[in-house]
Order: structure tokens, then sequence, then C-alpha cells
């Protein structure tokens, strides 16, 4: 295969584990592949520069790029061909060159799907809570109607982009199992819900709090969030004191690049190695 260059997109991931988790794994299979990030941050990068990034990348040699924050929904546009996926969801975090075109994949809600099945199998979930309506936000909202819930409302500081997301999906799975929340009135809906998701950036190192006041939580009422740098998030802390049911953001971390990684180098990755690192770079501080 000779060597495999792989970069990451967006804002503020210099802690990102991407790297060396697509690194390690790699080197599991004799594969030589650099993973490098492109941090919009420090490069003073916007949305209307994507297409010259995406023109870049490939006429350096790069295999594929991973799309994170904020950049997941605006490279949709800029793109040959999307996966089912990827177009249904309007989202992009896998982005592949072949020798012509430029295709967009999304591996979150797989990453979601097979991380919530595995730690929470028998979760209730006929009422489930979404903050958060952004790139990552839609696939899990997607994921987390086709793991059965019955009603999801979806909740945002930025209405619109909540109508947007609930109408694409009450389209797809009915308008009953779908509506749109007023974040005023997120300790009520809390009061209602089997479970709550945090698909906002809160609780990350430069976004630090807890998107829901730890005393809407209570021991009937698990709590997903999709952070997971920090592991152990001030959200998780709050969930747990109150004898709340957690889902930690790693294991979906993981299995989405176990996803990508195949898309990358067309080999299945081993996701309990790389669970494995996860962990080991978690506790480290990798």
């Amino acid at each position: 295969m000779g060597h495999v260059l792989i970069g990451l997109v967006g804002a503020g991931i210099g802690q990102s584990h991407s790297p060396l988790l697509h690194q390690h794994e790699a080197a599991r299979h004799g594969i030589r592949l650099l993973y490098t990030t492109i941090d919009s941050h420090d490069l003073g990068l916007n949305a209307d520069d994507l297409p010259g990034l995406l023109r870049w990348a490939r006429l350096l040699g790069y295999r594929g790029l991973n799309v994170t924050h904020p950049f997941k929904q605006s490279i949709v546009g800029h793109l040959d061909d999307l996966s089912a996926e990827a177009r249904l969801l309007g989202a992009v975090n896998t982005v592949v060159f072949d020798d012509r075109t430029t295709k967009g994949h999304n591996t979150d809600g797989y990453g979601f799907r097979t991380s919530f099945a595995e730690h929470f199998p028998h979760a209730p979930r006929e009422h489930v809570v979404q903050l958060g309506a952004g790139g990552a936000g839609s696939a899990v909202a997607h994921a987390m109607l086709a793991l059965g819930a019955a009603r999801l409302t979806i909740v945002d500081v930025d209405p619109d982009r909540a109508d947007i997301l609930t109408r694409t999906l009450a389209a797809r799975f009915g308008s009953a199992r779908v509506t749109t929340g007023v974040p005023g009135e997120q300790s009520d809906l809390l009061a209602g819900a089997d479970g709550v998701i945090n698909a906002t950036p809160t609780g990350m190192a430069h976004h630090p709090g807890t998107p829901v006041d730890p005393a809407d939580l209570r021991p009937g009422l698990w709590v997903a969030d999709l952070v997971y740098r920090p592991a152990d998030t001030e959200l998780l802390k709050a969930a747990r004191a109150a004898g709340a049911p957690t889902l930690p953001g790693a294991p979906m971390s993981v299995h989405q690049a176990v996803a990508a990684f195949e898309l990358f180098t067309g080999v299945p990755a081993d996701p309990g190695a790389m669970l494995a690192d996860s962990a080991e770079l978690l506790r480290t501080g990798g």
C-alpha cells in the first residue's frame, strides 16, 4: 500500500486522539500512515477556505480527511459525491480522495449506534432529549431514532438549526417521533425524559461547564455525553453523583474512527485494540 497520508480539519483540534488512534492501528497492519492536523484556529481558516483546502490536500497526495467542528455541514457542498448516510444527514466527517472524485462519508451515526448498543442495550427510550443540532447532533439524532427512541426532542441555542433538523428527521421517521424543544423549558423536558444526550461542545476543554443543570439529573435519567476529552466531563461527574447511568464519549469517537480507518485504507480495523488505545491515551493524557 506504500504510505497513507490523512489529515483532520477542524477548530481547536490540537488535543485530538485521531492521529494516534489511526497511526497505531495502521502500524498493527504494517501500513505506514501519517495523520496530520489542520487546525483552523491556528491557521486562520474559515468555511470559505474549504474548496482550496480540498484542492491542496489532493495535490499533496492526501488519501483522505476527517472533518470535525465547525465544518461537518459546510464542507458538504464542496464534494463531488456523498454516501447515502452523509446525504441523508447533510453532514460529513470523513472525506476520501479517489482518482477523480472527492467523496464524503459520515461515520458518526455508526459510532453512536455501536457505542449505545454496547453500553446501553436495555436503556429505556420512550422519550429522549438531545441537546445540540449541529453536524454530530444530526448523525446522533438519526441514530437514536434508528435505535428505537419513541420520541426525540431536540434543543439547540439556535432555534432555526433545531427546526431544520427536526423537519429532516420528521420526513423520515414521522412527525410524531421528533419535536423541537425550547432551551428555556429544558428542565421541564428532562423531568419527563428517559435519557439526555449532550451533542453540544459544552464540556470540552475550551468550552468548560455542563449543558444540564445538575438539579435536573436523577437515577431514572440516563446521560450520554459525546465529549470525550476530558474523558470525565462535568456533566458525567454530576450524573454519577445523582445516580444516573452514564455513557461517555470515547466509545463513539473510537467506533467512528474504526469505520473511517477502513474507508481510508480498505483494511478492517480492530475495535478492541482501538478502544484499548483510546483508554490508554485518555489515562495518560496523550
